[in-house]
């Protein structure tokens, strides 16, 4: 029989609930917390932008795949990593749900959840993956039955340091301050030398934030660097270290396949510098657009659906609620991959 599950995502600013079948999406609506230029998005705020919209999303979820609550066979859930309050906002939403239509509830990794979206999407067997987000920066390999990280972030997240440095130079947050430094970043011409540092195989960022920072207060280098050129100067930066770092993997495990997931893996230069490492190494590159890389519940409802058909099909509706807790701390390799091979 068919299985159907419904995901609630809601780790960060963005609301997303989607319904997949067997590998199939049928709906993935979603709505964003946009904060004015200069300002990030606070627990607090977010959890009630969240609470606010999640009636809308879930309506527009069923609507768009034409099923109403009967056809649901399991619920999933972003367990964590993320924001603690939008968090807590989307457990209980979920929690609600589940108990309302009387269907088992699963607590879905969110790091896992991008990997699995992006390897139902791309149709790729075993890559090593580049998982780039706002909250999260790893380089992860999967092995008996765990996604190993081999490399991350020792301070902030990529998305973070480029969030944090559009806020300096008050770029708009529509649709996203990562985008837009995106666009910016194809006018800039002029390269300022920014600081490298990779730790064998882990990045650190605060110190290229730091620098650049300072850079764009500089009345004298600004006569000399446009806010374009330090876009650009930047997105050059981090993402050499990113496809650094993610070429020693690829070498470690002998791969031939290399994925890009997580929000930060929409940018089109990221894309760009990876295939080039990819092709020279005779590897293939996967990546997706917005609509799967970007926070979405479709993700959150695939993981679950790989979860539930391989390891929590038996499980008793009292213990899967139960364990229907959040966490704002939830590493990758925690979590056992029973639908993968050995």
């Amino acid at each position: 029989m068919p299985l159907t599950v419904i995901g609630f995502e809601g780790s960060a600013n963005k609301l997303g609930i989607g319904i997949v079948r067997d590998g199939v999406v049928f709906s993935n609506p979603r709505h964003t917390y946009v904060t004015p230029p200069g300002k990030g998005f606070l627990p607090r705020e977010t959890a009630k932008h969240h609470r606010e919209w999640m009636l809308n999303v879930l309506k527009q979820a069923l609507t768009d795949a034409g099923l109403t609550h009967v056809d649901i066979d399991c619920v999933a859930y972003t367990k964590g990593p993320g924001m603690g309050a939008p968090l807590v906002s989307v457990a209980v939403a979920a929690r609600t749900v589940a108990q309302l239509w009387n269907k088992p509830l699963i607590g879905v990794n969110h790091c896992i959840a991008h990997i699995e979206m992006g390897r139902l999407i791309t149709s790729a067997d075993n890559p090593t993956v580049l998982y780039v987000s706002g909250g999260n920066t790893q380089v992860i390999a999967y092995s008996e039955r765990r996604y190993r990280i081999f490399g991350e972030t020792i301070d902030i997240a990529v998305g973070n340091c480029l969030d944090r440095f559009a806020r300096i130079i008050q770029i708009s947050n529509d649709p996203s301050p990562g985008y837009n430094i995106e666009q910016l970043a194809k006018k800039g011409n002029k390269f300022l030398q920014l600081p490298y540092t990779v730790k064998g195989m882990d990045v650190s960022f605060t110190g290229i934030l730091s620098f650049i920072e300072d850079a764009a207060k500089n009345k004298t280098l600004m006569a000399e660097y446009t806010p374009a050129d330090l876009c650009f100067s930047l997105q050059e930066t981090l993402f050499s270290m990113l496809v650094e770092i993610t070429e020693r993997a690829m070498a470690h495990c002998g791969s031939q396949e290399v994925m890009i997931v997580g929000g930060v893996g929409c940018n089109l230069r990221l894309q760009e510098m990876m295939e080039i490492m990819a092709n020279e190494r005779g590897a293939k590159l996967y990546a997706t657009d917005e609509r799967f890389c970007i926070d979405n519940g479709a993700m959150i409802a695939q993981a679950g659906f790989e979860m539930y058909r391989t390891g929590l099909k038996d499980a008793t509706y009292e213990d899967l609620l139960e364990e229907s807790w959040c966490t704002q701390r939830f590493r990758t390799d925690e979590v056992e991959v029973t639908w993968r091979d050995p």
